[in-house]
């Protein structure tokens, strides 16, 4: 009883530990959701078994449990956990490091160096991890939420496995609600509804998830929120988008997979997407003049000028209304006929004219202007196109020693089924 009034006793914190320490796994069996690397053929668990714990990358959201993995990894394998983040650390810190798992590994025990945000170490700093991986000093496990073969080091992703870790589903969420139901002792506050909204607002994130239970834990007991009143008690969470990073190019590329499959639903969800993640509509007005170029060229003539027009549309009207026309835009495009037909010989055209640029055109076709020139035989020959019958003269216009390439190959569809017929009536003439 005396400490309760000694003035220099250290205060005692009653308060309970946080839902996601109390929930915080305590063995690899225990986790929620990586099944496919914790599961009796995963590449986690294949490693346990064979007692050969090697540097791994972690890959991946949020929320999904890297951290814990880590630990887990440590406590499996009776190695000391050290664990640092790439944002508040740099080389001082790193070798201090370095040299104390030096001092450990002569006692016979192992280190696991845990680094969260490996991506943001320089490359340098990578570098400095390399001799201690290799002689056995740590085993790296670095978390990372950026593709690894962009970030990191050759050098370092050649001495580990790179392991990716997948956002937690509707599923796995749900189990993770009903232990915290378990743990605690007492059900969520919220109606069916409720709950599966909870759910979603997680949006795979398990630690997300954990803080707004905690939140709804909170409320007065007793009572039932439903879900009309849950909008009211939390914010939604902003969807997972970085501008400038891996998730920007992954929502792009289905946007524009989906316009090039003709599916209207699928490209205006992630048009959507991007527009929510907060994306410049100025960049996608681009984007997707670019499919109309790229994936419909003269299938469709008209594609291109509609994008332009709601291009500029969006520049008159500004958010929210303008962004009407670039999904305008996007059905359009969806729908329309496919042809990469002009794509495709640009391409080879490219190709080849960096094989022959630096060939003369032939002569027939160079104008002369001097004297001279028509001496040399520039323009002799020439056929005016016009003053032959059909308009259409059939000579070579590649230069003289250059095989006549074939480069535009007109589908048939949309409109390019008319070039095409075009194109097969000059060919047959230029063969007589």
């Amino acid at each position: 009883m005396a400490d309760l009034f000694d003035n220099n006793a250290e205060p005692k914190d009653t308060r309970p530990a946080p839902l996601a320490d109390q929930l915080r796994p305590r063995k690899l069996d225990e986790v929620i959701g990586q099944q496919h690397l914790l599961g009796t053929d995963g590449a986690l668990r294949v490693m346990l078994e064979s007692g050969n714990l090697s540097s791994v990358i972690f890959w991946g959201p949020p929320g999904v449990g890297k951290t814990t993995l880590a630990k887990l990894l440590a406590d499996e394998t009776e190695m000391e956990f050290v664990q640092i983040s790439a944002i508040f650390s740099g080389m001082p810190e790193l070798r201090k490091l370095f040299e104390a798992a030096k001092l450990r590994r002569q006692t016979g025990r192992g280190t696991l160096l845990f680094v969260d945000e490996i991506h943001r170490f320089n490359k340098a700093q990578q570098d400095g991890f390399l001799p201690y991986m290799e002689d056995g000093t740590i085993v790296l496990v670095g978390a990372t939420t950026e593709n690894p073969s962009f970030e990191l080091n050759a050098a370092v992703l050649s001495r580990a496995q790179v392991l990716v870790l997948e956002r937690l589903s509707l599923t796995d969420l749900e189990l993770m609600a009903q232990r915290a139901e378990t743990v605690l002792q007492r059900p969520l506050p919220l109606s069916a509804d409720a709950r599966e909204a909870v759910l979603d607002m997680a949006d795979g994130d398990g630690r997300a998830l954990l803080n707004t239970l905690e939140q709804c834990y909170s409320w007065k007991p007793g009572k039932q929120v439903k879900l009309a009143e849950l909008s009211k008690r939390l914010s939604k969470r902003a969807p997972k988008y970085d501008k400038s990073g891996e998730e920007h190019y992954n929502l792009i590329s289905a946007l524009h997979k989906s316009v090039r499959g003709s599916d209207p639903d699928a490209a205006v969800y992630w048009l959507c997407r991007m527009f929510t993640g907060g994306e410049d509509p100025r960049y996608l007005a681009r984007r997707i003049t670019r499919m109309a170029v790229e994936d419909i060229g003269l299938a469709d003539p008209q594609a291109q000028e509609l994008c332009l027009q709601a291009w500029q549309t969006y520049e008159r009207l500004g958010s929210p209304e303008g962004e009407l026309a670039l999904v305008q835009a996007v059905i359009y495009l969806a729908l329309a006929p496919k042809s990469n037909a002009s794509y495709m010989a640009f391409k080879e055209g490219m190709k080849h004219a960096r094989k022959t640029g630096s060939l003369s055109p032939p002569k027939h076709i160079l104008n002369a202007p001097t004297q001279m020139m028509k001496d040399q035989g520039y323009g002799a020959a020439y056929e005016y196109d016009h003053d032959t019958e059909d308009g259409f003269s059939g000579q070579n216009y590649f230069p003289d020693d250059v095989a006549r390439g074939v480069y535009y190959l007109p589908v048939e569809r949309g409109f390019e089924r008319e070039l095409k017929k075009r194109v097969d009536y000059f060919a047959k003439k230029r063969r007589k």
